[in-house]
């Protein structure tokens, strides 16, 4: 079943601000304007370049997108 990046972030989310990918998924999870339900490597980028101050670099948005699609391989 494939699921959604923002699913997908859900998974990482912790307690502590251990490492970037947690510190992105913990602000992703209080950003109510995020896309939900996007699969889009695009429309997901450009809300993020254009919308959140929350994000230090879209390096942190690009490793993380790259395990999101070897995680949700069918």
């Amino acid at each position: 079943m494939r699921r959604s990046f923002y699913h997908y972030l859900m998974t990482l989310r912790g307690p502590d601000r251990q490492n970037a990918e947690m510190n992105f998924a913990n602000d992703v999870s209080h950003d109510i304007q995020f896309p939900k339900q996007s699969e889009d490597y695009e429309e997901l980028s450009s809300y993020l370049e254009i919308s959140v101050d929350y994000l230090s670099s879209m390096d942190v948005f690009d490793k993380t997108w790259e395990k999101y699609l070897e995680n949700n391989q069918l």
